[in-house]
Order: C-alpha cells, then structure tokens, then sequence
C-alpha cells in the first residue's frame, strides 16, 4: 500500500510537470520573462525529482534477501539524496542567469498568456500538494514528502513569478530579475534540507530523542523490567532496528525473563510505526 501509494505521488507529478514545462517554457522564452524561464526550469527539475521517486520507491519495495536481510528500504533516501543535489545545482543556474538580467536591465511586458499560465500553474501544483500531503501523512515517505515541499514551493514561487508579470504592466521591470534570484535561492534552500534528512539516515543516524523516550516509557510500563540499558538504533530504509539490554528479577526463570523479551518485542513493533525489529537481550538486576 505505501510503495503503491508512493508510485502513484511520482507519476502524476511527471503528468502534471511535464505538462507544465511545455507551457511555461513556450511563454517564458516568447515574453523574455527570466522569472517564468526560472520557473521552466524549475519545472525540468521536478520532472526528475518525479521520476527519482518513482525509481527509488521501484528499488525501496524490494524485499529482504540474502544480500540485504532488511530489506532495499534505503534506495527512498538515496534517491532523495539525488533530488536535492539536482535542486541545488539548478539554483545556482537560476540565479546566475537572474543576476546577468538585472545587470543587463531586461525588460519583460506583461501578457496574458503569462498570467494566465502562472494561473494555471499555481492550481496545478497545489492540486498535486494537497494530494501529496495528504499521502505523505499516511505513509510518512521522504520521497513523498520531497514531491509535496517541490509543489508546495512551486505554489509559492509561481505566486511571485505572477506578482512579477503584474507589476511589468506599471513599468515596474526590476522585479522580474529579483523574483528570478529569490527563486533560486529558495530552490537552494529546499534542496540543502533535503539532502540533510537523507544524509542523517544513509549515515546511521539513531532514533530521535522524543522517539527514545516514547520507548523507554513503554519498556519501563511493565513492573518486571527494573532498568533499560545499552540502546542502540540504526535506520534499515524508513524504518529502524533497535537493539537494547533489560534488567529482570533475577529470581525469573529463563523461559519467564524471554517470555518477557518476547511480548515487549511485539508492542513496540506494534505501537511504534518507525520501528520495524526489536532485538532484546536479557540480564538479571542487581
């Protein structure tokens, strides 16, 4: 349900950009317009976040196997990692060429057909957040939630392009120049965001610290478990190993303190969606 889920944010997001880049670029070069030409080429760049998202959910769905006893769930965050360093390369091309045209002063006019592509772009891509939001909050995917922030974005950044083109009608040209530069820098933003999410969990990065203390509490609710100790977590994809150390009445027979083990094992997989396997060792307190 959530690769099934994921394919279907990737796809529309190709319909929808490809769809998108045709009429932005047809306007943006015909009107000389470096905010709706930033924003064309925004367009290619969520092409290929859509299309790294479908490939990357295509890999992360494939099942554990001798090779990868957890399974490929890690290709979302590598490919995400591929999203944000095509972000950030082409901001710096939107904002060197933003920059070269508020030094040459060029003039855009304001047409109709610029407005109203801006138009229809601003539904479009919020069509596509509101619908990538809605998934993401079910599934909690990164590549999910890099096509939800690229919409949402481009919602935003569409709305300056047209502040742009309607203030070109009162003379007002050095406007375009700036939206293209602010573009940029936005895009930039996004992208070093993501590459830092993805970052943290293709380099091992622990469980969070509200996410730790959710777990102690449910470990340290059963009156038998005196203490927790030696806690380690790694991510294996979206979701994360634990390994940890409880302390039991020594008095316990053996098949009591894993019966234990056993039960506790299966409620934090069961009450915590982050985690996927719990491996608990045993000791006897003090």
């Amino acid at each position: 349900m959530r690769y099934e889920a994921t394919k279907k944010v990737g796809i529309l997001g190709i319909i929808g950009n490809i769809f998108l880049l045709i009429i932005k670029g047809m306007v943006g070069f015909a009107s000389h317009s470096q905010s709706m030409i930033a924003d064309t080429v925004n367009s290619a760049s969520d092409i290929f976040a859509s299309v790294m998202t479908t490939i990357g959910n295509r890999i992360a769905r494939v099942p554990e196997d001798a090779d990868h006893n957890f399974g490929h769930g890690k290709a979302e965050y590598l490919f995400s990692l591929f999203i944000s360093l095509s972000m950030m390369g082409l901001s710096l091309k939107i904002l060197f060429d933003a920059v070269i045209s508020i030094i040459d002063k060029n003039v855009v006019y304001f047409s109709i057909p610029l407005f109203i592509v801006c138009i229809v772009t601003i539904l479009t891509k919020l069509l596509l957040y509101l619908y990538a939001r809605k998934v993401y909050k079910k599934h909690h995917n990164l590549l999910i939630e890099s096509n939800m922030l690229d919409h949402r974005n481009d919602c935003i950044i569409t709305t300056f392009t047209l502040l742009s083109i309607l203030l070109s009608y009162f003379q007002i040209y050095w406007f375009d120049g700036v939206v293209g530069f602010f573009i940029s820098l936005w895009i930039f933003y996004t992208g070093v965001r993501l590459f830092i999410e993805s970052y943290r969990v293709l380099m091992d990065a622990s469980l969070s610290e509200d996410d730790r203390l959710i777990l102690e509490k449910i470990i340290l609710s059963h009156d038998k478990i005196q203490k927790v100790d030696e806690f380690y977590s790694v991510p294996v994809g979206y979701s994360y190993l634990v390994v940890l150390t409880i302390f039991i009445d020594g008095s316990l027979s053996t098949k009591d303190s894993h019966q234990i083990a056993d039960h506790l094992e299966k409620e934090i997989v069961k009450k915590m969606d982050k985690i996927k396997k719990v491996i608990i060792h045993v000791n006897p307190a003090e």
